[in-house]
């Protein structure tokens, strides 16, 4: 028998031995169901209810997946199947807080195997101690001092690209321009990227990667998961033969070993003295290449929009950052301090936030059997929190579908309600990048332009993340004097 053959028929047989054990235990749950897990609905055998779940990311109101079931079955935990898995969805802020502060206890990080495949080495694969140490070394690079060197360069990476894909400009389509911004900055930080054409083939892969990277992780062709895998390892190819160039580069005294993310993982070692392998290096640059700017161009594509629709929103951020300009020097750059001063324009991107969140949510996975509100929650089960179990719910947020930015003054929502970045331990790696980021674009974007949608009623799906189906073209209306 030849190998390939052999190797075929061994490949039929593994697939056809875990489809068998999959059907057996989704049989099993749903013939014969824990009396003590939460109620709810496991759905379909293998589909479970992540048909309904992707759909409902579809239409006007996609928290109704979360709310409805909550409703029906229980507002504090419910079980349902999503990906091939059970799961247990924890709601409210009680909810939120249990999973946050219980983190390495009884549960740990947890990611749909498309997600932990697509990013093998990275810190989605590692938990404990290991995932302590790896994460410890990738934000020595997004701490608050590096965010403060950040600041300049993140407005001069702004200004170039609003020159370049804004002025002069009557019409823009947002989402793509902003991606392109978001992406670009990224690669410059994090891995000093810059050149066009480089970084047009990688943004040209994760657009590919993203459509499949939370999807069922069946890698056949013709699936999201294949293509995302196939963009992946063209990424993964483009980013190792960078940290191979960077190496020789430090090597030779010719790169510095503060120049960026990229510079700080290949030097750096753990508490125990163990540096990265090029495989960690690659897929963590990866993740945080993912992470950091596909969210943020949603966030910033929303706000554009929200500010289009409220004028009277955009003429109080407007006022806030001339306000700022006016204190600056002919051709002096925004420093930390001036992000400090953005308190209303970041109360709008809460907001913005609260009522169109970037992620329908994030996974933990039971290390533990262990009880919560009166029901049994097995050890190997997955969990998972979502925004959408208190953002849209006026016990907590009164007139919960208006616009209300001064909701986050004083002492704001209620702990635990409003956690748009997680919590915990494993709260979100770029939430504090994500803030000089948004605010430094909003700076020099509402100084030069106001703007009218062009599809006013445009729908924005969950894909996974909001994106406007046209793209968000909008008409620019450029001020009489910029600042």
């Amino acid at each position: 028998m030849s190998s390939s053959l052999y190797d075929h028929l061994l490949l039929i047989g593994t697939l056809s031995l875990l489809s068998l054990y999959f059907v057996i235990k989704t049989l099993k749950e749903r013939l014969f169901p824990n009396p003590h897990l939460p109620p709810g609905s496991l759905g379909w055998p293998l589909i479970g209810e992540s048909l309904e779940f992707l759909r409902s990311g579809h239409s006007p109101q996609p928290e109704r997946f979360t709310r409805d079931r909550m409703e029906k079955y229980n507002p504090q935990v419910f079980k349902t199947s999503l990906l091939g898995e059970s799961m247990a969805v924890f709601c409210g802020p009680a909810g939120n807080k249990f999973l946050f502060s219980n983190e390495n206890k009884l549960v740990n990080l947890w990611w749909p195997r498309s997600v932990k495949k697509l990013l093998e080495s990275s810190l989605v694969n590692v938990v404990g101690d290991e995932a302590k140490k790896m994460k410890r070394m990738i934000m020595t690079s997004l701490d608050q001092d590096a965010l403060k060197r950040y600041v300049g360069r993140m407005d001069l990476a702004t200004q170039h690209h609003i020159r370049k894909h804004w002025e002069g400009k009557e019409e823009v389509k947002v989402y793509p321009t902003v991606n392109l911004y978001t992406f670009e900055l990224s690669c410059h930080l994090f891995a000093s990227i810059d050149d066009p054409i480089q970084v047009s083939k990688l943004a040209h892969q994760f657009h590919i990667f993203l459509k499949g990277v939370i999807h069922f992780p069946i890698n056949i062709p013709g699936t999201r998961f294949y293509s995302a895998s196939k963009a992946a390892n063209e990424i993964k190819k483009e980013l190792r033969l960078i940290a191979r160039q960077r190496r020789d580069a430090l090597d030779k005294k010719i790169a510095s070993p503060g120049q960026d993310l990229l510079s700080h993982l290949l030097l750096s070692t753990d508490a125990g003295g163990r540096f990265l392998s090029e495989s960690e290096i690659v897929d963590n640059l990866l993740l945080l290449l993912f992470a950091s700017h596909d969210t943020t161009t949603s966030v910033i594509t929303c706000v554009i929009k929200y500010l289009a629709e409220l004028p009277e929103v955009f003429e109080m951020v407007l006022r806030e950052q001339l306000d700022i300009a006016k204190s600056k020097e002919a051709g002096e750059l925004l420093k930390w301090e001036d992000i400090q001063k953005m308190r209303y324009s970041w109360n709008v991107v809460y907001e913005v936030l609260r009522l169109m969140p970037p992620i329908r949510g994030a996974f933990r996975e039971a290390i533990v059997d262990f009880t919560y509100a009166g029901y049994t929650i097995p050890k190997g089960w997955k969990l998972c929190w979502t925004p959408a179990s208190t953002t849209k719910d006026p016990g907590f947020f009164p007139n919960a579908e208006d616009f209300v930015a001064s909701r986050y003054e004083g002492t704001g929502p209620a702990p635990y309600s409003f956690v748009p970045f997680g919590g915990g331990p494993r709260i979100c790696m770029g939430n504090e990048y994500a803030r000089p980021q948004i605010l430094v674009f909003l700076h020099n974007i509402v100084k030069r332009f106001k703007w009218d949608l062009l599809i006013p009623d445009e729908k924005i799906p969950y894909d996974p993340m909001p994106a406007p189906s046209q793209g968000l073209p909008v008409r620019l209306q450029p001020h009489h004097s910029s600042a």
